[in-house]
């Protein structure tokens, strides 16, 4: 990689549009007045939220392309896949933030895979439901293809588990149960998934489950059934596997029954219901669908009616499967119902659990919401359960910009920021530094955890009144006095213990 002087970074930014002429002017002109080393001035352009790392590190290695879509402007790469990458883009004009999924290039130059892809787009565009990920536009411009849809703040339920390992009943039910209310919709309008699994199932900020990437009913449609089974989507294979294995047609929805029943069998116990693996022949055999360890070997303390839910959903005999996702839904709202629990939206990762306000408090008064950045899980998983008992409602990122950039399509993301070091290390310290310099956070508070490995780090810290520094080793309930000075709760006389 190329080491760049502050000019010739700056020249290629705006050569390539990612800074405008007024942005040029203004970065030039303090090259000039301070003399800035090329990675000093980067760091400058990334706290003034000008640039981001990913377009940096793009610029640096040289690449040209790729760093606008029709009229948005792509700001990081969330998530790759077979056959499309998709990125947090922003529209050139109004700033709104979407997700853009775009066909890879040897998709996109081959006609009949570009295609497909516009059909899907198109299928999944008439679909509005508020389980299922809207698509906003479908474009098609010579070999780029692409998809705009509405960015939804969370994660997908594969990157959930390998965090959480497992949820409880209750959330795990209101996640499925959301699930099957998207399919019930599209299957009213005679739509099926046919690429159901955990990475297309993402978990709101709020907790509400949403669908993505509909319309491989609609691409692999036509295709015959050695076709679908060398396809390069494993998913469609899986598809391909359990229909051969019970004997129906590969457009039956019934299938996506089933793969709904193996996402709810896996979040429930931690462990996928059927091997993983890539080989083809494995993942076309019948006894892979057969030799299923059932749920309660795995976890005896799983509920009754729940356990009857993924039996049926389950069931190699399609007849005795349920019929229809609507069917399945209503059977679910029943078990919440046992479970003495209504059926809505559960905040999974993020919202408290119901706080008793203060005698004086008006009821309807928001919690203060804190915002944890840390990739321990052991960590995160304490504070978040601790300081939700205390009146705070906690949101958890691993990923720095990932915080930064929540800040970028919403201001008030959250009411402070708590930024480790722990495993993240300078990541951390240089996040907490820009997030005290940026536009939209400078006057947000913000904590710096530091670990007992990185306490001469603080010196680097640019701090204020609203900006501090923790040391560990830290007792809970000294964090959370500090907390309550920057971000006072509504909780009267609540203590970590």
């Amino acid at each position: 990689m190329v080491e760049l002087s502050a000019e010739q970074f700056a020249q290629r930014a705006f050569d390539l549009n990612l800074l405008d002429e007024r942005q040029f002017k203004d970065v030039m002109a303090q090259i000039g007045s301070r003399q800035l080393s090329g990675g000093e001035f980067q760091q400058l352009l990334l706290r003034r939220e000008l640039l981001t790392n990913y377009q940096t590190e793009r610029l640096l290695r040289g690449d040209r392309s790729g760093f606008f879509y029709g009229a948005y402007k792509v700001l990081y790469l969330i998530g790759t896949g077979t056959f499309a990458r998709v990125y947090r883009a922003s529209h050139r004009t109004n700033g709104q933030i979407v997700a853009l999924k775009v066909l890879r290039r040897r998709f996109a130059e081959d006609p009949e895979q570009a295609d497909r892809f516009y059909r899907e787009g198109q299928m999944g565009a008439t679909l509005k439901h508020p389980n299922i990920v809207p698509i906003m536009e479908v474009v098609a411009e010579r070999d780029t293809h692409f998809l705009v849809m509405k960015f939804i703040e969370g994660r997908n339920l594969r990157e959930f588990i390998k965090i959480r390992k497992k949820f409880s009943p209750v959330d795990a039910t209101r996640i499925v149960a959301d699930v099957a209310a998207g399919l019930s919709y599209a299957f009213e309008r005679g739509i099926c998934h046919r690429d159901l699994k955990m990475s297309n199932v993402l978990v709101s900020s709020h907790g509400q489950a949403m669908l993505v990437d509909f319309g491989l009913a609609a691409a692999d449609k036509n295709l015959s059934d050695d076709a679908v089974a060398n396809s390069p989507n494993p998913r469609t294979i899986d598809y391909a596997g359990l229909e051969r294995a019970t004997g129906v047609r590969k457009d039956d929805p019934r299938s996506d029954i089933y793969f709904l029943g193996c996402i709810y069998y896996h979040i429930l116990c931690g462990q996928p219901p059927i091997v993983e693996t890539r080989d083809r022949i494995q993942r076309l055999s019948k006894g892979r669908f057969q030799d299923v360890t059932p749920i309660l070997k795995i976890d005896p303390e799983i509920p009754r009616p729940i356990v009857a839910v993924v039996n049926r959903a389950m069931e190699m005999n399609v007849n005795n499967r349920f019929q229809s996702p609507g069917e399945m839904l209503a059977e679910m709202k029943s078990v919440m119902q046992k479970l003495n629990e209504p059926y809505t939206p559960a905040a999974v990762e993020e919202a408290p659990p119901p706080v008793k306000a203060a005698a004086d408090a008006p009821p309807s008064t928001p919690l203060p919401s804190l915002m944890f950045v840390e990739s321990n899980v052991a960590l995160q998983d304490i504070l978040r359960q601790r300081l939700k008992k205390n009146g705070y409602r906690v949101l958890v990122t691993a990923d720095p910009d990932r915080a930064l950039s929540r800040f970028t399509a919403d201001s008030q993301a959250a009411d402070c920021v708590i930024f480790s070091t722990g495993e993240l290390g300078v990541a951390a310290l240089e996040a907490f530094n820009r997030f005290g310099e940026g536009q939209h956070t400078a006057r947000i508070p913000a904590v710096l955890l530091l670990d007992e490995h990185h306490l001469d780090w603080k010196a680097k810290a640019k701090l204020n009144k609203h900006r501090v520094v923790i040391s560990m080793p830290i007792k809970l309930r000294a964090l959370r006095e500090v907390l309550s000075k920057l971000v006072p709760t509504t909780v009267a006389d609540s203590k970590i213990s």
